[in-house]
C-alpha cells in the first residue's frame, strides 16, 4: 500500500530546564511522526500536533530566544522572593511545597488578580485583604486552569494548536472571596493564531499577525514590545540582565530538502534565578603535631563523589528541585566548591564520561590542573558517554605525572577465576563466580613527582620527591559486602605489587568512595591490615547461585601501614560523608601510609544544621552532590622513601 494511503500525526516536543544565571540552556527539541490507524484518524490531536498524509521528512531546527519584561513574582510584601532570586530562596525547601503560582480570582477581594509564588504567601496576604464595594468590582473573565508544574512543557502547553503562537501569562480563575481557597493555580492560556511565517518574526510588532500576544502578569500588565530578542543560537546562557525575568524560546522545524516550515512551537520558562551564592568556606583543623611538622613537601588533597547525572534523578532525590538536579546547575556549584578548597591533588568519583570530556577537563585545565580519567567497564546507559568513572587531577605547578595506570576489577576477577582458582569461566561454577564479582568498578593509580626539586625533603640518600595516589569507587550495593571486601583486598594487592616492582616505599594515598562504613570489613582491612574471621561481612549466607568469592579470612591481608586522615587529625571519622533521606553515614575516606606521610590538617564535615539549611538532605541548591568533599593537608616525611 502506498504511504499516501495512510494518515500520520506530526508532533513537536520542546522543553528547556529552569534558567539559572551562568548555566547553559540547551533546548530538548525533537519532531516525530506516528502512523494513525482507522480508529485514530478522526480523533482530535493534542497541542503541537497535526495530521498529514506523509511521515515527517528530514528536518532541522532554528531557534530564537526572548527576554521577558520584569514582573512582580509575589504580591505578599513579606515574601523574600519579591527581591531575592537566589536558588536557595526558590527551592521546594524554602517555599515549603511544590511552589505552584497562585492568583486570587474573586472580584469581591482587594487581592483580585494578585499573584503569589505559593499558597503560604497567599494565606498570609489573605489576612490583610478586604471586600471591595460592588460598584468598584471588576468582572472576572477567566476560567479555572490546570495546575502549574515545574515543567516548562506543561506550562506552555497553553498553545492550543500547532499554528497558535501566542500565550498570556495572566492566570485565570473563578470563585468568590469567602476563604483562602478562592484562588486558581497558575498556568498559561492560549493566544491568537498566527501564520507560520508571521510566527518567526512576530514578537516585535504590536499585535501583528503571528505575534506572541501581550505579556500580562496578575500584578503588572506588560506591553508586548517588552519582549526583547536576545539570541538566535541553539544554546543560551542567562546573564545578570535576565535575572527575575522569564525567557521565551521559539523553535521551528524546517525541511532539510526544501526549507519549508514544517512545525513550530513556543515555550516560556520560569523566572530566571541568580547563580547560587559562593559555597561557605570550609575550615581546617590542624593536627596536634601539625604545627611542629618538619620541612617535608606539603600538598592538599581532596576526595569527592560528585554524583553523576545518570543517577541524579527526581525518583532518587524527590526532595530536590529538578532544576537543582540538572548537571549544568550542579557543575558550576561543584567547580566553585573544588576551586575554593585550593587543592593540589583531586580525586573525583562518579564523573560521567561525556561530562569529563565536555566540561570537567577543560574547566580543571583552566584552573591549572592536569588529569586522567577512567570510566567503569560497563556499557553506557543509553547514549554514548552516559557511564561514570573516576577522575584524578593534579596542579601543574606542584606536580608532574610520572606514571599512570588503571585497574579493572572485572579483569582481576577473570584472572583469579582462571589462573588462581583454575575455574572454567564457561562452567556453572565459573559463571556464578564471575557474575558475583563482575560489577564494573575500577581504580586509578598515578605516581606524581614534585615539580620543584627544592620542595622535596632531602635525606642522606635521595630526595623524596614522589607520591603515589590511588583513587577508587567500590561497589555500592549493601547486599554485597563480600564483593566490596574482595575489591578492596584486590586493590591493596595491586598496590603492593606495584610498589614491590619498583623496589621503593613510595608515599601512598588511597582515596575514594568505598561504600563501606567504619564498622565494615573493608575499613578493618584498610586500617588493621586484616579482617577478623568472625566479621559478618566475611560470613555471609551463600548458596549454589551465590558462591563464596572470598578466601580464608586469614589470607585477606596486606603489608601497608595505613591511617585515615580524619581519624588521625580529628580523633574520629566524620558523622557522615553521604547524607540522603535514605542513608546518612560515612562511606568516603582519605587513607595514607603512616611511615611516609603525615596529615597536617583536615576539614570537618559541616553539621547537619548546615547540610539541611537549604534542603531536607543532599543534594540541595547549596550542596550539589549527595556526598561531602573531604579535604586534608599532607606532608612527606623525612627518610620515608629512597
Amino acid at each position: 500500500m502506498n504511504t499516501k494511503d495512510y494518515m500520520y500525526s506530526w508532533h513537536l516536543s520542546l522543553r528547556v530546564d529552569r534558567p539559572v544565571e551562568g548555566c547553559n540552556m540547551k533546548p530538548h527539541c525533537y519532531m516525530y511522526g506516528k502512523k494513525l490507524d482507522e480508529r485514530d484518524v478522526d480523533k482530535p490531536l493534542p497541542s503541537h500536533s497535526k495530521k498529514m498524509r506523509e511521515p515527517p521528512p528530514e528536518h532541522e531546527f532554528s531557534y530564537r530566544w526572548f527576554r521577558g519584561p520584569r514582573s512582580e513574582p509575589c504580591a505578599y510584601e513579606g515574601c523574600t522572593r519579591r527581591t531575592s532570586f537566589s536558588p536557595h530562596d526558590w527551592s521546594k525547601h524554602a517555599i515549603g511545597g511544590s511552589g505552584c503560582g497562585l492568583q486570587c480570582v474573586s472580584t469581591q477581594s482587594s487581592l483580585f488578580k494578585c499573584t503569589f509564588c505559593n499558597s503560604n504567601c497567599f494565606v498570609e496576604a489573605w489576612k490583610t485583604q478586604y471586600t471591595v464595594p460592588k460598584d468598584m468590582q471588576r468582572p472576572s473573565r477567566g476560567t479555572p486552569m490546570r495546575k502549574r508544574t515545574g515543567s516548562v512543557d506543561s506550562m506552555e502547553d497553553d498553545l492550543r494548536s500547532v499554528g497558535s503562537v501566542g500565550s498570556s501569562d495572566r492566570i485565570n480563575g473563578g470563585g468568590g472571596a469567602k476563604s483562602p481557597a478562592n484562588f486558581s493555580e497558575a498556568s498559561g492560556s492560549s493566544g491568537p493564531p498566527g501564520t507560520p511565517r508571521g510566527y518567526l518574526g512576530g514578537y516585535n510588532g504590536g499585535g501583528a499577525p503571528g505575534s506572541a500576544g501581550p505579556y500580562k502578569n496578575g500584578n503588572h500588565p506588560q506591553k508586548e514590545e517588552e519582549w526583547i530578542e536576545v539570541s538566535r543560537e541553539q544554546f543560551y546562557v542567562p546573564g545578570q540582565d535576565d535575572i527575575g525575568r522569564r525567557l521565551k524560546l521559539e523553535a521551528a522545524a524546517y525541511s532539510s530538502e526544501t526549507g519549508e516550515l514544517l512545525m513550530h512551537r513556543v515555550v516560556k520558562t520560569d523566572l530566571v534565578l541568580a547563580r547560587a551564592p559562593d559555597p561557605v568556606k570550609r575550615s581546617l583543623v590542624t593536627a596536634k603535631n601539625g604545627a611542629g611538622a618538619g620541612s617535608g613537601a606539603r600538598f592538599r588533597i581532596v576526595s569527592y563523589n560528585v554524583l553523576a547525572e545518570i543517577y541524579a534523578t527526581q525518583q532518587q532525590y524527590p526532595y530536590c528541585d529538578i532544576w537543582a538536579l540538572s548537571w549544568e546547575y550542579r557543575f558550576h556549584n561543584i567547580m566553585r566548591e573544588i576551586v575554593d578548597a585550593a587543592p593540589d591533588v583531586i580525586c573525583l568519583q562518579e564523573v560521567q564520561a561525556d561530562h569529563y570530556e565536555d566540561h570537567i577537563y577543560a574547566a580543571m585545565s583552566e584552573q591549572g590542573f592536569e588529569g586522567v580519567y577512567k570510566q567503569k567497564t560497563r556499557q553506557s546507559m543509553g547514549l554514548a558517554g552516559k557511564v561514570d568513572g573516576c577522575a584524578l587531577f593534579w596542579r601543574r605547578t606542584k606536580f608532574h605525572l610520572v606514571e599512570s595506570y588503571s585497574i579493572e576489577f572485572n579483569e582481576l576477577a577473570q584472572r583469579q577465576a582462571t589462573q588462581v582458582l583454575g575455574l572454567n569461566p564457561r562452567s556453572e561454577e565459573g559463571t556464578n563466580f564471575l557474575n558475583r564479582l563482575s560489577k564494573d568498578n575500577i581504580a586509578q593509580l598515578v605516581v606524581l613527582e614534585l615539580a620543584s626539586p627544592q620542595l622535596a625533603t632531602r635525606t642522606n640518600r635521595d630526595p623524596i620527591n614522589q607520591v603515589c595516589i590511588a583513587n577508587t569507587h567500590l561497589y555500592s550495593n549493601k547486599e554485597f559486602p563480600d564483593v566490596k571486601l574482595w575489591q578492596a583486598w584486590q586493590l591493596l594487592q595491586e598496590l603492593e605489587n606495584f610498589a614491590m616492582s619498583r623496589g621503593t616505599s613510595l608515599p601512598l594515598m588511597i582515596c575514594g568512595d568505598f561504600n563501606s562504613s567504619p564498622d565494615s570489613a573493608v575499613y578493618d582491612l584498610l586500617m588493621r591490615q586484616n579482617v577478623h574471621p568472625g566479621h559478618p561481612d566475611v560470613n555471609i549466607n551463600t548458596g549454589d547461585d551465590c558462591p563464596n568469592v572470598l578466601p580464608d579470612a586469614m589470607n585477606i591481608t596486606h603489608s601497608f601501614q595505613l591511617g585515615s586522615t580524619y581519624q588521625s587529625v580529628l580523633g574520629e571519622e566524620p558523622q557522615q560523608t553521604n547524607y540522603t533521606l535514605n542513608f546518612k553515614g560515612v562511606l568516603d575516606y582519605i587513607c595514607y601510609s603512616v611511615q611516609t606521610l603525615r596529615p597536617l590538617s583536615a576539614s570537618p564535615v559541616p553539621d547537619e544544621s548546615v547540610l539541611t539549611r537549604h534542603g531536607d538532605a543532599l543534594p540541595s541548591t547549596e550542596f550539589s552532590s549527595d556526598h561531602i568533599m573531604l579535604i586534608s593537608d599532607m606532608q612527606i616525611l623525612n627518610g620515608g622513601a629512597r
